[in-house]
């Protein structure tokens, strides 16, 4: 599910580490250090096979009329194709169908408000809709990805990372998680932004990057299916869905902020993200 936007968060301010280490820069990547979690239980490759079966058939013919309708707008590609990084810091080409504009400049990084003038009329539908997601289903039964797991990141939010978040990246990217629930419309979230990029790191990617680390520290099959059946919960009331992310971040997480913070995501304050005690304040010139 979600990231039908793309972000870049390359900081130009050092990160304070939470251990005392003032000053301690985010490590380079790709790094070394990167410990990448053991292979994946085979009842949660088995439920990924399944449901990425189900998702490739039921999805396909969406697929193809989005192909077609998209060509039919603009005569190019209808697939956006892009490097991702996947678990250990792997990258793989991930797939998607294209909202934007061939005809605008987009570089892979940005972030997509809802009122970008660079998605078309049917990428609004494709990006509400999440039928521009469905491709991701080829990415599970190739094993590049998992039904439940951190969204898959760019290179260079991946560059940005406090050594706490790097942990996001040692196990598999998913279609949908936690934080992909609590901002399954962040296009809406940030419409307003001045600058989504940075209100994006101000606002958003310190709670997503938490909800995150709380599958990669308790995944297992009974998480992956309520978090699955959130998912499904969101597309008929998000209100409900909130609430059950709210209780499992009660369930797995010490600090009490990161719940009040997934139900009132559309009033979020400036934050630091994990690992880090200060504010990102600033973003490095792409």
């Amino acid at each position: 599910m979600l990231d039908g936007f793309h972000t870049q968060a390359k900081q130009s301010d050092t990160i304070n580490q939470d251990n005392g280490d003032v000053g301690r820069k985010v490590i380079p990547f790709p790094s070394s250090r990167i410990r990448v979690a053991p292979t994946q239980s085979p009842l949660l490759r088995l439920i990924d096979i399944a449901g990425g079966l189900v998702g490739t058939i039921l999805g396909a013919p969406f697929i193809l009329l989005a192909m077609i309708a998209i060509w039919l707008e603009d005569f190019h590609n209808p697939f956006y194709i892009a490097e991702r990084i996947g678990a250990g810091g792997r990258p793989f080409r991930f797939i998607k169908l294209r909202s934007i504009s061939m005809k605008k400049n987009v570089k892979p990084d940005e972030i997509i408000s809802s009122r970008d003038p660079r998605v078309t009329r049917l990428g609004h539908f494709l990006r509400a809709s999440k039928i521009d997601e469905l491709p991701q289903f080829w990415h599970v039964l190739a094993g590049q990805m998992s039904l439940v797991g951190p969204r898959a990141n760019v290179r260079s939010i991946v560059d940005a990372f406090t050594e706490e978040e790097r942990r996001i990246i040692s196990i598999k990217p998913g279609i949908t998680d936690l934080a992909s629930i609590v901002f399954m419309n962040l296009g809406k979230v940030l419409e307003h932004s001045e600058n989504p990029k940075l209100d994006y790191n101000r606002l958003v990617r310190p709670w997503k990057s938490r909800l995150a680390l709380i599958y990669v520290d308790n995944a297992s099959v009974g998480l992956a299916l309520r978090i699955l059946w959130l998912t499904v919960v969101a597309f008929f009331s998000q209100q409900a869905a909130l609430r059950g992310v709210a209780r499992i971040a009660d369930a797995y997480h010490p600090d009490p902020k990161l719940a009040q913070a997934v139900l009132s995501r559309d009033r979020l304050e400036p934050y630091p993200p994990p690992g880090a005690s200060e504010v990102v304040t600033s973003l490095q010139a792409s």
